[in-house]
């Protein structure tokens, strides 16, 4: 028998059975889905991973960094397009440093697979879905294998965790009234970008929108993200008529773009988006880790790299008693994954609505000034989140004081002298 065993072999099981082999652990992975490395991705399940600060350090520490930035588009900022077809770019920092990075989800994971499996410690047995844990007798079930000895579990399993529901305790989980369908845009004849190649495209319109990310094939994942029910609405749009008359309407510059846009429209499943809370995440030896622990909505770009994180802390505090470290683990990690929870909410109604509005426009100018003015010294919300790695819950903090202070500038309150002295007063403290 493994030292412990994993289930789920998505991104975040895969990196901590690679992290924990790589400590000289054996490890055993379970995942309920045949081998993505010999079968066909299914369409539709997944929205492209925005690889930041956080998943690089994760990936930096196991060697990971070079490879899987080989595989992604940079995308230096956000390129909003208007209805009118104006378009206008918004970088996401103010260094050439501070980009993001658009990848294949599946790929990533590929990689990471393979790359356990090749420290001869790991071993993943697919098409093996967990239907119940014994906490007494520490004994997993699977539907085809039966009860396997597993002292140590680690459940990665995503929102819909089978540990998560054997282990019990409570569970809040909040069902965006948005969904979301993909759309592929080819890349041009020759394999050329047919939009801004470094840039994450964004068209707000209010209570919906439209973004594409960059694939290194020069394709675009394009992702609708409207409410269920209402106008507009999923509910409105049940035939390829009615999808392209939508798309005519609100996106007429990405129509020519989409080729056979109505029929991929209509055919593209439609997925559903929640916040998961539960407490606690640990029972005796066994723990829930990333989204099975903490699932968000994708706005900040966060969802992966906050599992990746989770990995790294994890495992650096390791000292061989797993239900004390278990138990330590939730308590410290708790309050951060509810703010990275509540502030990509919060950035979902930024992306579809506020980044055409002409005040919050202002209140970033104002931003930018104040960062010219005290470079290095004040990090944006966004910055703090984005690209370092102070504790979500204190960024989320910094982005309430930073509002207030703002604010306090378009109406006119005070100057940028007082400004910055609120700055060094109010915000820097905050700051390692």
């Amino acid at each position: 028998m493994a030292d412990l065993a994993v289930v789920g072999a998505g991104p975040v099981g895969s990196l901590l059975a690679l992290t924990l082999a790589r400590r000289g652990y054996g490890v055993d992975v379970y995942d309920r889905r045949p081998d993505m490395r010999r079968t066909q991705a299914v369409a539709g399940r997944s929205i492209n991973l925005a690889v930041s600060t956080r998943g690089l350090h994760a990936l930096h520490e196991l060697g990971l960094e070079d490879d899987v930035l080989r595989e992604a588009v940079p995308m230096r900022g956000r390129m909003t397009h208007a209805a009118d077809g104006k378009t206008a770019f918004f970088p996401y920092g103010r260094s050439e440093s501070e980009f993001i990075n658009s990848m294949s989800r599946a790929g990533l994971n590929r990689l990471l697979m393979t790359r356990a499996e090749e420290t001869g410690r790991v071993r993943i047995h697919f098409e093996q879905r967990l239907v119940g844990y014994d906490f007494e007798r520490k004994l997993a079930r699977f539907d085809s294998l039966g009860e396997i000895g597993a002292e140590v579990i680690v459940g990665s399993d995503g929102s819909s965790s089978a540990l998560r529901d054997a282990m019990g305790g409570q569970i809040s989980q909040e069902v965006l009234s948005s969904g979301y369908k993909e759309l592929t845009m080819p890349a041009l004849p020759g394999g050329g970008f047919a939009m801004e190649r470094e840039a994450l495209h964004i068209w707000p319109r209010g209570s919906f929108m439209l973004i594409a990310l960059p694939n290194l094939d020069g394709s675009f994942t394009c992702t609708l993200f409207l409410p269920f029910e209402g106008a507009p609405s999923f509910a409105q749009i049940c035939s390829e008529e009615e999808g392209g008359k939508f798309f005519d309407r609100f996106f007429p510059d990405a129509v020519p773009l989409i080729p056979d846009l109505p029929r991929q429209l209509t055919r593209a499943p439609l997925g559903k988006m929640a916040t998961v809370k539960a407490a606690p995440w640990s029972r005796g030896t066994a723990l829930l880790l990333g989204d099975a622990a903490h699932a968000i909505v994708p706005f900040f770009g966060q969802g992966m790299n906050a599992g990746f994180e989770d990995v790294g802390l994890l495992c650096a505090s390791l000292s061989g008693d797993w239900a004390a470290d278990f138990a330590a683990f939730f308590a410290a990690r708790k309050p951060d994954t509810d703010a990275i929870a509540d502030l990509a909410v919060e950035n979902f109604v930024e992306m579809r609505d506020k980044v055409a509005d002409p005040e919050f426009l202002e209140i970033r100018e104002l931003e930018h000034q104040l960062q010219d003015r005290m470079p290095g010294r004040y990090l944006t919300r966004y910055q703090l989140v984005t690209f370092t790695r102070v504790p979500y819950r204190v960024a989320q903090r910094a982005g309430r004081i930073q509002g207030e202070i703002l604010s306090g500038l378009l109406r006119g309150d005070y100057d940028f002298a007082r400004a910055e002295e609120l700055v060094e007063k109010r915000l820097r403290p905050l700051i390692p």
